[in-house]
C-alpha cells in the first residue's frame, strides 16, 4: 500500500469522546488511541504534499488535523489548520505563498471548504495578496450568506475580516520559475481556435520535461478531508491553480460539488489535477452520490474517472491511443471511516501516484489505485 513515511505514538486521554489525545514522538509511554464502542475512528486524508511540508514545524498536514481531531478540536478548524502549513511554506509551490503565479506573474488563490454537521460551505477564488485563502473561505462560510466570493471582492472581505494584504506573494523560487516559463511562450497565449493549440502549456510540459518544474505544482493544490470520531465530516481544497494560467481562471479547487463535495451522513471528496476535466463532470458531488449508493469510497472515485475518461473528446486532450493524456486523482472518506486515493493514471512523468493518509497508526504516503494504469502513452 505505499511506504510508511513515519509513526506517531498516542496515549489513553479523558473520556469525554472516548479517544486518546495524540501525543508525538516525544512521549515517554505510548499506546494505540482507544475507540469508545460506537464511535468511530478518526481518519484524516490529502494529497501527496499533505504528509511532505513542514514549514519549519514538528509536523505535516496531515499528522497537525490529526492531532487536533483526536484532542476534540472541530474537524474543520483542523483540517484547515493542516493546509495552513502547506499555503505558508514557501517551498510548496502549489498552494498559498510561493504558489507558482498566473501569466501575468500574479499569484492568484482560491479555495473552498465544507462542514458536515454544520451543513455549511464557503469559498474564494482568484483572490490576491493573502497567503491562506482556506481562511478566508472559512470566514465566508462563517460570516456571510453567501458560498463564494471572487477577486477584488474577495480580497477586499478578506481586508475586513483582518486578513494583512500584501502586494506580492510571489517568492524568489515562484518567480524565476515565472521568468523561465514567460521566455519560452509566445506572446498571445491563447488557444488558437482553429488548431486548439496553446504554446503556454507546451512550455510548461518541456520545462517538466527538463525538471525545472515539479509536475505536481504545475498544476497545484491540496484538499485535506477529515472524519472526527463522533462521526464529524469536513473537508477544505486550496490551490494556487493551474501555474501560469491566463488571469482570472478558476480551476475546480473552489468550486463545490468539483474541487470538494460532501454529505454529512455519507462523506467526503475532495480532488487534484486537471481542474477543467473535473469541472464538467463535478465529480466530487458524483463520489459522494455513488457512495450515498452503496459503493465504497473507491468504487465510488473509479466511477467518476471513468465518466472523465468518457467526456474526454478533444484529441488535444488524449493521448495516441485515444485515453486522456492528463492527471486527475480524488481523495474520498467514507462516514464510518473508509478511504481511497484514486487517480487517472498511476504515474506522471515517471513518478508514482501517492496520497497522504494520517490514523491511529500514523501518517503514510500510500500509492493511488489507478484507472488507466501507469502512464499515458508516450
Amino acid at each position: 500500500m505505499g511506504e510508511k513515511i513515519t509513526r506517531r505514538s498516542f496515549i489513553k486521554a479523558g473520556a469525554a469522546t472516548g479517544l486518546g489525545a495524540a501525543v508525538t514522538g516525544r512521549a515517554a509511554s505510548a499506546g494505540p488511541i482507544m475507540v469508545a464502542p460506537g464511535s468511530v475512528k478518526p481518519v484524516v486524508i490529502a494529497s501527496a504534499n499533505g504528509n511532505k511540508y513542514k514549514n519549519g514545524g514538528p509536523r505535516t498536514a496531515v499528522e497537525e488535523a490529526f492531532e487536533r481531531i483526536v484532542k476534540g478540536e472541530d474537524a474543520l478548524d483542523a483540517v484547515i489548520a493542516g493546509v495552513n502549513i502547506c499555503e505558508l511554506d514557501p517551498e510548496d509551490t502549489s498552494v498559498g505563498y510561493g504558489g507558482l503565479p498566473n501569466a501575468d506573474g500574479v499569484v492568484q488563490l482560491d479555495s473552498c471548504c465544507m462542514h458536515g454537521p454544520k451543513k455549511r460551505a464557503g469559498g474564494v477564488a482568484a483572490l490576491e495578496g493573502v497567503r491562506t485563502p482556506s481562511l478566508v473561505a472559512k470566514a465566508v462560510m462563517e460570516q456571510t450568506d453567501h458560498h463564494l466570493l471572487v477577486g477584488a471582492g474577495a480580497q477586499e472581505f478578506a481586508r475586513q475580516m483582518g486578513s494583512e494584504i500584501e502586494a506580492d506573494l510571489n517568492t524568489d523560487l515562484s518567480r524565476a520559475k515565472w521568468l523561465e516559463w514567460r521566455r519560452r511562450i509566445d506572446p498571445g497565449h491563447w488557444l488558437d481556435p482553429a488548431k486548439r493549440s496553446h504554446a503556454g502549456e507546451a512550455a510548461s510540459q518541456q520545462m517538466v520535461a527538463e525538471g525545472l518544474l515539479d509536475s505536481e505544482s504545475r498544476l497545484g493544490t491540496i484538499n485535506c478531508d477529515g472524519v472526527g470520531p463522533t462521526g464529524a465530516v469536513c473537508g477544505v481544497t486550496t490551490t494556487s491553480g493551474l501555474a501560469f494560467k491566463i488571469p482570472g481562471r478558476v480551476g475546480d479547487s473552489p468550486i463545490l460539488g468539483a474541487g470538494l463535495w460532501l454529505d454529512g451522513e455519507v462523506g467526503v471528496a475532495g480532488s487534484t489535477g486537471r481542474g477543467e476535466a473535473n469541472l464538467y463532470g463535478l465529480c466530487s458531488h458524483v463520489i459522494v452520490e455513488q457512495m450515498r449508493q452503496g459503493r465504497g469510497p473507491k468504487d465510488a472515485a473509479m466511477e467518476a474517472l471513468r465518466r472523465v475518461k468518457g467526456n474526454t473528446v478533444e484529441k488535444r486532450l488524449l493521448s495516441p491511443d485515444g485515453r486522456p493524456a492528463f492527471g486527475l486523482s480524488f481523495y474520498v472518506i467514507s462516514r464510518s471511516g473508509e478511504y481511497a486515493g484514486v487517480t487517472m493514471w498511476g504515474k506522471e512523468n515517471g513518478r508514482e501516484k501517492r496520497f497522504s493518509v494520517c490514523t491511529e497508526n500514523g501518517p503514510e504516503l500510500l500509492t493511488c489505485d489507478s484507472l488507466l494504469g501507469d502512464s499515458p502513452a508516450a
